[in-house]
């Protein structure tokens, strides 16, 4: 796998966190995710999302268009004992504290919302590690035709949103912590379901001081939050086969394909 890029170039921090496992890391980088949610895209730029998720601007982020697993994302989370919040890069899919090694990472990029109290690798974090994960969009491979299309799914107003995430803290072989997150998912609202089975959890603005807030640790607090997210609320669109591969992160990866006509 090629290395993450920032833009059409320079390489954020944030991006450019060592990968703690390279066979883990060529096992996430097929020609594209067939997992949802697998790829997506935050390109607003740090101070931007400093403003709307209430953060400091200290971390190095630039714009990214094509997200894949394995690859370090900044992730939003609340202080536990101060209503302080700060980014932190974490590396997308998720490593229980427990686990022996990182192998299983790959299988954790999404952590289903109707299983989660239930599995043993998400169950913790639910309760005492959730987090935000920034995007401005997400893409989906149809899995009903042969073609499997890529698609952009956005908000309407094409505004920045916050998956519902979790994380966790590995230590590695050489003592060293490793942090990972998952995006959670559920069932597909009206704008996917011809295309994908499921979609990423969206928590609304007005959600995310209870999504984060450390004193809510019992799982009837907080399992209404993952639902799907009102389809009149969002909007889609074909891009391109670029974004089918994790070397190109530009754009061109988030522009509105139009197939060429003869006439």
């Amino acid at each position: 796998m090629i290395e993450p890029r920032i833009g059409a170039s320079t390489p954020s921090r944030l991006a450019s966190v060592p990968d703690e496992d390279r066979a883990v890391r060529d096992r996430f980088h097929s020609s594209y995710t067939v997992c949802m949610c697998g790829r997506y895209r935050l390109a607003r730029k740090k101070e931007i999302l400093a403003e709307v998720f209430d953060v400091g601007d200290e971390g190095d982020w630039g714009p990214r268009y094509n997200i894949a697993p394995s690859q370090s994302v900044p992730v939003v989370r609340q202080d536990a004992t101060r209503h302080i919040r700060s980014f932190s890069p974490m590396r997308w899919g998720l490593i229980p504290f427990w686990a022996k090694d990182a192998k299983g990472a790959y299988k954790m990029i999404n952590a289903r919302a109707e299983t989660i109290a239930e599995k043993p690798a998400f169950r913790e974090p639910l309760l005492s590690r959730r987090c935000l994960i920034p995007a401005d969009g997400f893409y989906e491979w149809s899995k009903y035709s042969k073609g499997k299309s890529p698609f952009c799914f956005t908000l309407a107003d094409d505004s920045v949103f916050a998956f519902a995430g979790i994380w966790d803290r590995w230590k590695n072989p050489e003592r060293g912590l490793v942090e990972t997150c998952s995006i959670i998912t559920t069932s597909a609202n009206a704008l996917l379901s011809d295309i994908h089975d499921r979609m990423p959890v969206i928590l609304k603005a007005e959600e995310h001081d209870r999504w984060l807030d450390p004193g809510f640790k019992q799982v009837d607090d907080i399992l209404d939050l993952l639902k799907p997210y009102r389809a009149d609320s969002m909007r889609r669109y074909r891009v391109s086969t670029r974004v089918n591969s994790a070397q190109y992160d530009d754009p061109a990866c988030a522009a509105e394909y139009v197939p060429e006509t003869l006439f």
